[in-house]
C-alpha cells in the first residue's frame, strides 16, 4: 500500500504528488518574501514553507490553491506539530494524469451510505410542507449536497463534509426530540437538512475551496432563505403560511447570534437546538482533526473556531 502524507513520520523524507491547498506570500523579519502553504493529498493536510518565494506574485501564482505539484522533503516538528521542511517543488505538467481523488480528503461515510441515511430522516418529517419543500431542494441540489464541503477551512472541510455535517446533527437531533418531547421532531428534522444547504452556492467545490461571489456578497443563510421560497412558489405552497415562516426562521436564525452573522436570534425552541446542535457538531470535528495530528502529551495549536483555545490529547487514549 503506497504511503500518503500523514503517514509519514518525524525525519522521514518523501517523494509525493500533493496539491496545494491554500497558499499565503508572506514576509519574514528580515524582509524576504516567503509562501506559507498547506501541502495536501487524501490523507490531510500539512503546513510548508517555501522560501524562494519572489517578491512579484510569480510564486504566488504558480502555487496558488488547487496547484498539483510533484513535491520532495521531511516532516519536522513545529512547535509541537508536523510541518514540511521542502527539497524541492513543482507543478505538474497538465499532460500527466493525476488521480484527483487521491489528492482531496474525503467524509468518512460514502455519499451513497449517507444519502440513504439522510432520506430515512425525511421520511420521518411529518409536515406535509415541509417533507415537500426538504424534499425538493435535497434533490434539486443532490450532485452538490453530496460532494460539497461544509466549509472552507474551519470545519467539515472535506469532499462530502456538508452531508456528513447534516447527518451527524440528524442523528443528534433525534437524541435530543427523544429526551424532549415538547421538541417538534419534523420542525428540527428539516432544519438540520435546510440550515446549511446554501453553502452549495456559497462555496465553489470540494477541490481547492473557495467563496463564489454569492457566497461573499450575500452569504449561506440568505441564498438557502431565497431557495426555499422560490421552492415554495414552485410547490404552490402559501407564502404567507406558519409552515414556511417557522422553516425560513430556522436557517436565518441558526449562527446564534448577530455577532456569527445571524440576521435573527433564535426564537423557537427547535432554533435553539439547531444552532446548538450546528455549534457542538462543529467544534467536535474541528477539535478532533487538530487532535488526530497532535503527539500524544502535547496541546494542539490554538484553535481559532475555539477563541483560540489549545486543546491536550492524552499520552493514554481509548
Amino acid at each position: 500500500m503506497l504511503k500518503r502524507l500523514l503517514d509519514y513520520n518525524e525525519g522521514e523524507e518523501f517523494d509525493l504528488v500533493l496539491m496545494v491547498k491554500n497558499s499565503q506570500l508572506r514576509q519574514d523579519k528580515r524582509g524576504k518574501h516567503y509562501l506559507l502553504m498547506q501541502l495536501a493529498d487524501s490523507s490531510g493536510s500539512i503546513r510548508a514553507n517555501y522560501w524562494q518565494a519572489q517578491a512579484e506574485d510569480a510564486d504566488a501564482s504558480r502555487f496558488n490553491a488547487g496547484t498539483v505539484v510533484e513535491a520532495s522533503g521531511m516532516i519536522e516538528d513545529y512547535h509541537n506539530h508536523d510541518q514540511i521542511k521542502l527539497f524541492s517543488i513543482h507543478p505538474v505538467s497538465p499532460d500527466d494524469q493525476v488521480d484527483l481523488s487521491q489528492l482531496v480528503a474525503t467524509a468518512p461515510e460514502k455519499p451513497a451510505e449517507m444519502e440513504k441515511e439522510i432520506k430515512d430522516f425525511v421520511a420521518q418529517i411529518d409536515n406535509k410542507n415541509w417533507h415537500d419543500l426538504v424534499d425538493f431542494l435535497l434533490k434539486k441540489w443532490s450532485s452538490r449536497f453530496f460532494a460539497y464541503p461544509a466549509g472552507k477551512s474551519n470545519h467539515h472541510a472535506y469532499k462530502g463534509g456538508l452531508a456528513f455535517h447534516t447527518l451527524t446533527m440528524l442523528k443528534d437531533a433525534r437524541g435530543l426530540a427523544d429526551n424532549y418531547p415538547a421538541v417538534n421532531r419534523s420542525l428540527l428534522y428539516a432544519g438540520c437538512i435546510l440550515h446549511d444547504m446554501g453553502k452549495v452556492l456559497e462555496l465553489s467545490g470540494p477541490v481547492a475551496t473557495q467563496y463564489t461571489a454569492e457566497g461573499n456578497l450575500v452569504g449561506h443563510l440568505v441564498l438557502i432563505d431565497e431557495q426555499l421560497m422560490l421552492a415554495a412558489q414552485e410547490l404552490k405552497i402559501d407564502l404567507a403560511s406558519e409552515d414556511l415562516l417557522l422553516l425560513r426562521h430556522m436557517v436565518l436564525s441558526h449562527h446564534g447570534r448577530y455577532e456569527y452573522g445571524s440576521p435573527k436570534l433564535p426564537a423557537l425552541l427547535e432554533a435553539e437546538l439547531l444552532h446548538r446542535i450546528d455549534d457542538l457538531d462543529a467544534a467536535v470535528n474541528a477539535i478532533t482533526t487538530e487532535l488526530s495530528t497532535t503527539k500524544p502529551g502535547e496541546f494542539t495549536p490554538p484553535l481559532m473556531y475555539q477563541d483560540g483555545r489549545r486543546y491536550y490529547r492524552p499520552r493514554q487514549e481509548r
